[in-house]
């Protein structure tokens, strides 16, 4: 039928989106062509589609689409879509922001469990049959600063709700928000350092947030206080924090993002004692596909029926 719609999945594996779309009752209103992400899109293909969903595509894709009408972007960032050259300004961009819900979540707990109790070093110490008796330190009382309290901050500070922590962040637009004692804006983020002792780095990559936590923010925070960066790498000056993990100034910091992945072998995050380099864990999820089937099959039914999508990308905020 030629009024169906024509969707390309430009994904390494689609059987988790076919299905979905499947159990939507969606197959009979949209033809539905697979590529791999080693391969490129015929030009008849390209020629043809209006809906796309991708992790990136490279310069001179998007233009190549004359009736491409909307973008699902894979991923929450999508700074790679807005370093575009030749980003279509009408072009309606959805981002995969909430699929992280339930792994992230659970990875930044590890994270603060990691840095407050001794089983790290418990388990260095059994390699050499040592026993070094060891205090864990309690989470219990314990604020945590969350920068960006988007979809994620929210469900982790539930969590960490339920391990009595207090939790304070800020958010672009203050509003209150359930486990949160305190939803600040981005402009009193040094009231946030200053009281947490666990700084939780959430924030997308933008303009505004390159480098965003620098020498002086790194000093607003207490002596005692760990940061943790689960959100994009260029929110770190890497100079910066290797000189205030090195000074004490901080207690130490967990990253999972980083400006260049994989991290260089050469990088001094690998060598600053104090700070845990995570290889990218965060979001990952053994069942991710379905996750993010799950949101592009909501928005493929509301794009058919006309209605609003979810997740649609905020161009003048960046995310």
């Amino acid at each position: 039928m030629s009024d169906r719609t024509h969707v390309l999945l430009w994904t390494d594996s689609t059987d988790s989106y076919l299905k979905a779309i499947a159990a939507a009752g969606l197959s009979d209103r949209v033809i539905v062509e697979g590529v791999s992400r080693k391969e490129t899109p015929s030009s008849d293909q390209l020629a043809r589609t209006e809906v796309l969903m991708a992790a990136a595509v490279p310069p001179g894709m998007l233009p190549a689409m004359p009736k491409l009408r909307w973008a699902q972007a894979m991923t929450a960032g999508v700074e790679g879509w807005f370093a575009l050259p030749d980003l279509p300004p009408d072009l309606t961009l959805t981002c995969a922001r909430g699929t992280h819900r339930e792994s992230m979540p659970e990875n930044i707990l590890g994270a603060l469990f990691h840095v407050s109790k001794p089983y790290a070093a418990a388990a260095e110490n059994q390699k050499r049959g040592k026993w070094v008796h060891t205090v864990a330190q309690p989470l219990t009382g314990k604020t945590l600063g969350i920068l960006g309290l988007g979809a994620i901050g929210e469900e982790v500070a539930r969590l960490a709700t339920a391990l009595n922590m207090r939790v304070i962040g800020t958010r672009r637009r203050p509003a209150a928000m359930a486990n949160v004692a305190s939803v600040l804006p981005p402009e009193q983020t040094d009231e946030v350092l200053a009281q947490s002792d666990f700084v939780l780095v959430l924030l997308p990559a933008t303009p505004q947030t390159d480098n965003f936590i620098n020498a002086a923010r790194l000093s607003a925070m207490k002596p005692t206080a760990w940061l943790l960066n689960f959100g994009r790498g260029h929110v770190i000056k890497d100079d910066d924090l290797v000189a205030a993990v090195k000074a004490r100034k901080i207690a130490g910091a967990v990253l999972d993002v980083f400006r260049q992945e994989p991290l260089p072998a050469e990088h001094p995050f690998w060598r600053t004692d104090g700070i845990l380099v995570l290889p990218h864990i965060g979001g990952p999820h053994p069942q991710r596909d379905r996750f993010v089937a799950g949101l592009f099959v909501e928005n493929l039914d509301r794009y058919l029926r006309g209605a609003p999508l979810k997740e649609v990308v905020d161009r003048a905020a960046g995310y």
